[in-house]
């Protein structure tokens, strides 16, 4: 049996780079004052931060067009039997559990494609995506690799420090008043996203303590929620962050010395989903459960 994997724009991969991997992405509308982008198509990672971070533009994302999804679905099975459909969480975006009810409801995708909502996003997004084409290559079917991902959705965190409390104001996940006071104390929050929404974590108030802070976390996780699959050795790390490169390849060395027994991956942007609410200058450490 033939299978596509159709992600969106939120795993990190590249147009140019999910072609070369074989997978579609479905773009993620970005709506900047109202008009509708799509990241490669129209607008730059470099347009977007102009704009995200000009205190006269508004700048928010939007779910793709279910009409949009069903028109690729419907052109693929003409030449793969399966669709594996991997959006992000349906925690941080409404889109996975709309498309989910298109593709077990409508008669022509019925037992045709299987989308998932596995709680991801960003670095564990695309580690799922990754999985996903180890278990294709591997004969799995469609149904069975579609049944991991939801038995393994919850084995995942990231951590998110962030420089500026600006867009947790503008996005409304914060008061202007706490944002205020905690500008004023140099307050830098800590942000979780387990699988869900994006939460405050914790609250310091330099980067060194962040860090520390951040992998704390993900060592407690280890021991604790993900044990077992840390005891197997199928636990992995990795960093992303939203244009700051050089303080994440910095972090990334701190990781890699902090947990040497674990498999580091990746080093990516966080989707531009995740930095409409955090703006530039954040730094994050993900773990996640590998195939």
């Amino acid at each position: 049996m033939s299978i596509k994997i159709v992600t969106d724009s939120n795993c990190g991969y590249s147009v140019e780079q999910a072609e070369a991997l074989g997978i579609e992405i479905q773009p993620t509308p970005i709506i900047v004052d109202g008009k509708q982008h799509f990241q490669e198509e129209d607008l730059s990672i470099d347009r977007f931060y102009e704009y995200l971070t000009d205190d006269n533009v508004r700048v928010s994302t939007s779910q793709p067009n279910p009409f949009d999804v069903a028109e690729r679905w419907r052109r693929i099975l003409k030449e793969y039997d399966n669709i594996l459909y991997m959006p992000l969480s349906s925690g941080l975006s409404e889109t996975a559990l709309v498309i989910k009810h298109m593709a077990e409801t409508e008669e022509e995708f019925k037992g045709r494609v299987f989308a998932l909502d596995n709680h991801r996003v960003s670095i564990t997004q695309k580690q799922a995506v990754n999985d996903a084409l180890k278990m294709i290559k591997e004969g799995k079917s469609a149904k069975g690799i579609y049944d991991w991902l939801t038995e393994t959705a919850h084995t995942s965190s990231i951590y998110i420090a962030v420089t500026t409390l600006k867009y947790l104001k503008k996005g409304g996940r914060i008061t202007p008043a706490v944002a205020a006071i905690g500008t004023l104390l140099k307050i830098k929050p800590v942000l979780q996203i387990q699988g869900e929404k994006l939460d405050q974590f914790a609250k310091v108030r330099k980067l060194s303590d962040a860090k520390q802070l951040m992998i704390d976390a993900v060592k407690n996780d280890l021991n604790t929620r993900f044990a077992q699959a840390y005891k197997e050795g199928k636990m992995t790390v990795s960093v992303a962050h939203t244009q700051c490169p050089e303080e994440a390849q910095a972090f990334k060395d701190e990781i890699i010395a902090a947990f040497p027994d674990v498999e580091f991956t990746y080093m990516d942007p966080l989707s531009l989903s995740v930095a409409c609410h955090i703006g530039p200058g954040a730094l994050a450490i993900a773990c996640s459960i590998k195939y």
